[in-house]
């Protein structure tokens, strides 16, 4: 019995470890997103920034912007890291799509999206999609960034990609109605938008949207109405329901082993 007692001990020993060099790796390998500021006029933006192995501005990249969620707001410019990151690590590592990756960050009085919120005692549970309007600050900093970066010689003008999840899921609605001759390709993750807004990008840009089915954040509707409106519209537009999933379907999102092939096989027609 003593002896099984150690044994036991010793396996709970092994897995702390792990869990505790399994951490601390993984954080090393985000520090291979550089700390970057984008100032314009009187406004800054934190963002991190991964480049892709033996980057050269001789050569061209495709370019993902990746939008973070609500729960990673802040000024650390660390927190957008938490989800997404490691899908673009991994890609990173093996590097079979060599890619430009930006992960912006949202402050706390701010939002990605031009959406009224209905704050209750359970979360957030109604929001009212503006059709276009004015952007709020976080997301003009956004497309002045990607303004400014789609000029540089070293970045795939037809290339050019967008993701998020949840608040940043709505962003990926918003940005690519506000810049769609910009994008390729967007995978919007447990988000929304206004339908009608669908018209400006219809057949423009492919589009892959994720859903959780028990999502009690944001509402499975949201994605599934902008999905209908797509498809009546004769979108280019994928979907995929993960029926028992709640608001973090983002993990099945990032598990799922034909997004990246999909994204990068998306390029821009100019015409």
């Amino acid at each position: 019995m003593k002896h099984y007692q150690i044994k036991y001990n010793n396996y709970k020993i092994v897995w702390v470890l792990f869990f505790f060099v399994s951490n601390f790796l993984i954080a090393q390998n985000k520090e291979l997103f550089s700390k970057e500021l984008y100032f314009h006029n009187n406004d800054t933006l934190n963002y991190r920034l991964l480049l892709p192995k033996n980057f050269s501005e001789e050569k061209e990249y495709p370019l993902v912007l990746f939008l973070h969620g609500r729960g990673e707001q802040g000024n650390d410019n660390e927190t957008q890291l938490v989800h997404g990151s490691k899908l673009f690590l991994e890609n990173y590592s093996k590097d079979e799509f060599p890619a430009i990756i930006i992960f912006p960050q949202c402050p706390k009085d701010d939002y990605w999206a031009n959406v009224k919120r209905d704050y209750s005692k359970n979360g957030l549970k109604k929001f009212k999609y503006k059709r276009l309007g004015k952007p709020t600050k976080s997301m003009k900093l956004i497309m002045d960034l990607m303004e400014d970066l789609t000029k540089k010689a070293y970045v795939k003008k037809d290339q050019i990609y967008v993701g998020g999840l949840s608040m940043g899921g709505m962003g990926t609605f918003e940005i690519i109605n506000r810049k769609p001759e910009m994008f390729a390709a967007a995978f919007p993750i447990c988000g929304g938008g206004n339908p009608k807004s669908v018209r400006r990008y219809t057949n423009k840009i492919a589009l892959w949207v994720f859903q959780g089915g028990n999502d009690d954040v944001v509402d499975p509707y949201f994605s599934l109405s902008m999905v209908t409106a797509l498809r009546k519209k004769g979108a280019n537009v994928k979907f995929t329901y993960f029926e028992n999933d709640n608001h973090n379907s983002w993990d099945s999102t990032f598990s799922e082993p034909d997004l990246l092939p999909w994204l990068f096989s998306n390029i821009k027609n100019k015409k």
